[in-house]
């Protein structure tokens, strides 16, 4: 069975019977409700039997995250406790950073070698995606579905989905620092935890436990 999708502005993507994996990397800092809602709208609309999801060391393109690997992992397993869809994979956290998507992709080719790879990524990194490390290498390994992130739409040829969600995660930390609530930007455990560790605050930032 064979499935393609053709829509303006879209790469033409034929699907096979091949197992579909979505691949979804960031630094989840911290993770919030518009990368679920996204990422299983993604999965939803091209038939993805899972999407991953790969929390950074330290992005090559961003700032180095505040809260630890150890918070942001906590706050991501938490986020998806008891959802069969997404699946967290660590392998950017136990190598040196920064961490580049070839490489992570490159793992996922072998541990997934049966199977066509979808890599997610916000329309916000768009700008700087042909700077990515070996693009032209990575481009041939994926397809890639783009997620509308950026407060204006931003024109592309990819696939992607139609839902935005205006919530980021640099909105969410200055809330945070500024006393405001966060509830409903991020799931009820991930809210939870960045209340009782303090993330966030200027307490974290002399806990290396955060």
């Amino acid at each position: 069975m064979t499935w393609c999708d053709s829509e303006p502005n879209a790469a033409s993507i034929c699907f096979t019977n091949l197992e579909k994996i979505g691949v979804y990397g960031g630094t989840f800092d911290p993770v919030h409700q518009a990368h679920l809602i996204l990422a299983r709208e993604a999965a939803e609309r091209f038939q993805l039997a899972k999407v991953i999801l790969v929390p950074a060391a330290i992005s090559p393109h961003k700032e180095a995250p505040e809260a630890s690997a150890e918070a942001r992992l906590h706050m991501l397993r938490a986020a998806i406790a008891g959802e069969s869809l997404f699946e967290i994979d660590e392998c950017e956290l136990r190598r040196p950073p920064p961490s580049y998507t070839i490489d992570t992709i490159e793992l996922m080719r072998v541990k997934f070698s049966r199977a066509q790879l979808f890599l997610l990524l916000g329309d916000d990194n768009l700008a700087d995606l042909p700077s990515w490390r070996r693009f032209d290498e990575l481009r041939e390994m994926v397809t890639f579905i783009v997620l509308p992130r950026a407060k204006t739409e931003v024109r592309h040829e990819y696939l992607s989905v139609k839902r935005r969600i205006d919530i980021s995660a640099t909105e969410i930390r200055e809330r945070v620092k500024r006393g405001e609530a966060i509830r409903y930007l991020v799931p009820e455990a991930v809210e939870e935890f960045i209340r009782s560790s303090c993330l966030y605050q200027e307490v974290s930032k002399s806990n290396p436990k955060l």
